[in-house]
């Protein structure tokens, strides 16, 4: 009899988490995307006529035992900035259930840097109506690349920002890209990322890095966007607590504050960010994914704004170092750990663990998934086809969270 009872209450509770996972809404997935692999005129004035970071990943060695490099594209080296190409990028995204690129967007000294794969190629793309896009202004000084391990990090560009800088920048957002048919929205507003908050607090912050001063220009930024028709800007802010870019600065303590700076959400660039790596060339995947669980469910818990969980495929800038480099302990990024056995299965099972977060949260799941990335290939973390595992990780995606 209690055997009986015990059943029934076991298959009660298997009924009713199935209804919630049913449903519960499924989130956007929007990848990353680095665009570095078309001609740049400042790139070429650093490294010659038609160099493009495909020569890095062309470039890459092994630095240890067993260490997977290069890295070779199933495609081939080709230019994203040619809208032929991006078509295909475009409805393989779209065929795999990636929803949106979530574009890397550059400004140094009153001028954009890396547009044309936007420019020239996706908005040039005939097809581009099948996937949404949307800005992440990587406000971070760009380094010269390959970077030497001995030596000072050459920076090729710094973010020191003014206001009328910024209102340039803001206005031209706003005219080029906030109107585009297909960018993407949250509650009809334009979702807009910002890389480092605390580059922010140092533009704008004044001399104690008050929030006041982000929270005026923001405002600002959306007073642009009302005046453009649209009810105002969904600003995102990447967090981080451990910074993996030469020269970079941890958002650690940033977060709970972020609604106080003007900012309604809140995601991550990459899974690594939250996953202390061992000052060694291996570290564990699934080890690095639970990490950034823990460290989800407490964002989830603790932000004062909506936090959006993200799913990385892997982590080894190698790629980024001169070729001759070897480390045997952590010089800082990018010569320190390396995720291991980031297998399509294992992307799998960080995919699926996310997934039955979101299932458990129904109607207050998170609209937005990120994912690093489309095409960070120097820092190997791409769901573009590769010779290694073909669209293992893109056939990831669409088994966990299917198509919309």
């Amino acid at each position: 009899m209690n055997s009986g009872i015990r059943k029934c209450g076991m298959m009660a509770v298997a009924a009713s988490l199935a209804a919630i996972a049913a449903e519960a809404k499924r989130p956007d997935i929007a990848a990353f995307y680095f665009p570095d692999y078309h001609a740049d005129p400042i790139n070429e004035r650093v490294h010659g006529e038609g160099w493009t970071e495909w020569d890095i990943v062309k470039a890459a060695r092994p630095r240890f035992e067993g260490h997977q490099q290069p890295r070779v594209p199933a495609w081939g080296y080709e230019d994203e900035s040619d809208p032929k190409v991006m078509e295909k990028k475009i409805d393989c995204a779209a065929k795999y259930g990636v929803d949106c690129f979530i574009f890397d967007w550059y400004w140094y000294d009153g001028l954009p840097f890396l547009e044309g794969c936007l420019n020239r190629g996706f908005l040039k793309a005939a097809n581009r109506d099948r996937l949404k896009f949307c800005l992440m202004w990587a406000n971070h000084d760009w380094s010269n690349m390959p970077i030497f391990l001995n030596g000072e990090t050459p920076k090729l560009m710094t973010v020191d920002m003014t206001d009328a800088d910024f209102d340039a920048a803001c206005d031209h957002i706003v005219r080029d890209y906030f109107t585009q048919p297909n960018y993407y929205t949250v509650d009809g507003k334009p979702y807009f990322s910002f890389f480092e908050p605390n580059q922010l607090l140092r533009n704008f912050g004044g001399r104690f890095q008050q929030p006041a001063g982000v929270k005026r220009r923001l405002d600002r930024f959306r007073a642009k966007a009302k005046a453009a028709g649209f009810p105002g800007i969904h600003f995102n802010c990447i967090v981080n607590t451990w910074m993996l870019l030469p020269g970079g600065n941890s958002s650690k303590g940033v977060p709970k504050g972020l609604k106080e700076l003007g900012f309604d959400s809140a995601t991550t660039y990459t899974t690594v960010h939250h996953s202390p790596l061992k000052p060694v060339a291996k570290n564990d995947y699934n080890e690095a994914v639970d990490f950034y669980l823990d460290y989800l469910d407490r964002a989830v818990r603790e932000f004062n704004v909506p936090y959006f969980p993200n799913a990385s495929v892997g982590w080894d800038p190698s790629p980024r170092t001169m070729p001759t480099d070897r480390w045997t302990a952590s010089h800082g990024s990018p010569w320190g750990g390396t995720l291991w056995d980031n297998t399509p299965k294992n992307f799998k099972r960080f995919l699926s663990l996310i997934k039955e977060r979101c299932d458990r949260l129904g109607d207050k799941a998170p609209a937005l998934l990120t994912v690093n990335s489309w095409n960070e290939w120097t820092e190997t973390s791409y769901l573009e086809p590769d010779t290694i595992y073909g669209y293992g990780y893109l056939e990831a995606i669409r088994e966990v969270f299917g198509v919309k």
